[in-house]
């Protein structure tokens, strides 16, 4: 450690101040990731915990709707006088009496009888929830019962041979669970049942005639909270003053006292109950229940374990990425150190020629240039005669290119072509012929063409960097027929093509697209090129389209091929014609070019220029 020490940090302030610089950055960013993960972590937590008291009130609506749907059969009873006059009828005497009152009826009514107890019946069908409805007769001492699958039954529960008649003397709550005496009294011994009761008076004399006990199977509250999916934590009780279960989301305590009832009822937002947890409390609107929400702690630790790791990783990450991009830094500086050096050792050996290639504005930057120039004072003679023969090299080289006609060129292309083509190589033998078309177009020396010459260029073009990229981009043209013998100024199209297959195509991809879509307003012939490339930044785009705008303005950041059609379209036909473009980063660009439509006319004065 002292070796490393005194070779690499003593003598060099720069890895000094890196490790400075790499102290900090860990200090902060562990103490920036320690923050965010408590607050995110609390976040979760009350996201859960309000997710649970949401699910809670859905317990508690549920039971009350139970609650006030009793009460609207009573009113109902109440209300219908006949009906009051069966069920008072019923509740007071024998069921064989009640059968017997009811053919009276049935013999002495010129208008039928009313339904009676069927009512109840119609109850049943239209609520699925309801398991049983029971009316019981406090004088006769008997149960009246109805369940699902419409059959009622009398079961006598005198006090002699039954506990129901006390029980039902009892001060009872509203909303509770079944009596255990009247579940084995009706042989009901569902666990998942909340017994709504209320008393029936006769309407004669005020007087309590007996009791509506309504069961309510609380499977349809299971299936709804099931709808909150894995998001809902923990698990919803509904218990009575004295601890007993009328709902359980867990199903594992129904039929029981909850154990932990007296720790709940004025816990402070948690409590120690078979382990630490967060308890919620819902006061319902009567006194016969309270809604409970119950989340351990260590369920609600586990939905935080996924984002600690994510933020152990982010800062992992940028505790990294604080290192190694200052330690890049001196490398860099190092290596452009080392490249000063090498090029001394040179000079050394009597290589003039040695230039060091750095730009930057730094001390480096500038010690290379003066070495650089230091170099061309010593070298100013032999590189005049150096440049004057490659000059000559150079002009002797394009006068024979010159002289080489462009049809031979031609001809050779097509040579290859056909090699290419007799091995096998067809996507090469294409390529060439592709390039052979677009190389004949291009020596031609006209200036206008038909539109369909012109898309055939095109064509050509975009065939072969459909060939070049494997099949990773498409194209199509729409033009109608009729359009194809118009006069359209020559390479009018191909720049935008470039423009695209430069700047907009997306190697990485798979679904690249280019569409020309080509159509005829009135005496105008509007040309769409539209693309699913890069798209081009706003401000980029406004320098383009400022060039559009004002042709006079010299700016070299410009789109030359755009500009350079948009010109040429305005020299010959006039400012209303020329290039628009539109653009939007990441979605694409679109191109839109407006001319004149004329029919081609072969003698036309512009249609051939000197070449």
């Amino acid at each position: 450690m002292h070796r490393i020490y005194r070779n690499y940090v003593r003598n060099n302030w720069f890895v000094k101040l890196i490790l400075v610089y790499a102290g900090i950055a860990v200090l902060t960013i562990a103490t920036l990731s320690y923050f965010a993960y408590v607050s995110l972590a609390k976040s979760i937590v009350d996201n859960k915990l309000d997710d649970q008291k949401n699910a809670m009130k859905s317990v508690d609506q549920f039971i009350e709707s139970k609650y006030d749907a009793v009460q609207l059969m009573l009113q109902s009873i109440y209300r219908d006088q006949q009906l009051s006059d069966n069920v008072s009828y019923l509740l007071k005497n024998s069921y064989e009496n009640y059968v017997s009152y009811r053919l009276d009826k049935f013999v002495n009514s010129a208008n039928g009888v009313s339904k009676g107890l069927d009512f109840f019946k119609d109850r049943l069908e239209d609520d699925p929830d309801i398991e049983n409805i029971i009316l019981y007769s406090a004088e006769k001492q008997f149960l009246f019962v109805n369940d699902q699958h419409n059959l009622s039954k009398l079961v006598e529960t005198k006090a002699a041979r039954s506990y129901v008649p006390d029980a039902m003397i009892l001060p009872n709550m509203d909303i509770s669970t079944p009596n255990e005496w009247v579940r084995k009294a009706i042989g009901q011994w569902k666990p998942e049942l909340i017994a709504v009761q209320s008393v029936i008076n006769d309407m004669a004399t005020y007087k309590m005639a007996g009791q509506l006990i309504v069961y309510y199977n609380s499977e349809a509250v299971t299936r709804a909270l099931a709808n909150y999916g894995e998001s809902l934590p923990g698990y919803i009780l509904a218990l009575t003053p004295d601890g007993k279960v009328l709902f359980d989301s867990s199903g594992q305590y129904y039929g029981d006292l909850y154990p932990y009832a007296s720790r709940i009822y004025g816990a402070d937002g948690s409590a120690a109950l078979d382990q630490d947890a967060y308890v919620s409390m819902l006061n319902a609107k009567h006194p016969g229940y309270v809604v409970v929400g119950i989340v351990p702690k260590a369920e609600l630790a586990a939905y935080t374990q996924d984002l600690m790791r994510l933020i152990i990783l982010i800062a992992i990450a940028g505790i990294f990425v604080a290192i190694l991009i200052p330690s890049i830094f001196v490398l860099n500086f190092a290596k452009r150190v080392n490249r000063i050096i090498r090029s001394m050792r040179k000079v050394e050996t009597g290589d003039m020629t040695v230039r060091i290639q750095d730009a930057r504005e730094d001390e480096l930057g500038q010690i290379s240039r003066g070495f650089n120039d230091m170099l061309d004072e010593l070298t100013r003679y032999i590189e005049r005669v150096y440049k004057a023969e490659i000059s000559q090299k150079q002009t002797e080289l394009s006068a024979l290119q010159a002289r080489i006609h462009p049809h031979f060129l031609y001809n050779t292309l097509e040579v290859i072509r056909m090699r290419a083509v007799s091995q096998g190589v067809h996507d090469v033998g294409d390529m060439i012929y592709s390039l052979a078309g677009l190389f004949k177009s291009f020596v031609q020396s006209q200036a206008v063409v038909t539109l369909q010459e012109e898309l055939d260029n095109c064509r050509k073009y975009l065939e072969l960097f459909r060939i070049r990229y494997k099949d990773k981009f498409q194209y199509a043209f729409h033009a109608d027929s009729e359009l194809h013998g118009l006069e359209v100024a020559k390479m009018s199209l191909q720049p935008l093509i470039e423009n695209y297959i430069v700047h907009g195509l997306r190697t990485d991809r798979d679904d690249n697209r280019i569409e020309i879509s080509i159509v005829r307003e009135e005496d105008r012939v509007r040309i769409d090129v539209r693309d699913n490339g890069n798209g081009i930044a706003k401000s980029r785009l406004e320098e383009i389209r400022q060039v559009l705008r004002f042709p006079e303005i010299v700016n070299e950041k410009a789109s030359f091929g755009l500009r350079s059609v948009n010109e040429r379209l305005q020299l010959m036909h006039g400012k209303p014609f020329g290039v628009e473009i539109d653009s939007e980063p990441g979605q694409g660009t679109s191109v839109t070019v407006w001319f004149p439509a004329k029919e081609w006319r072969e003698n036309t004065n512009v249609s051939r220029l000197s070449g």
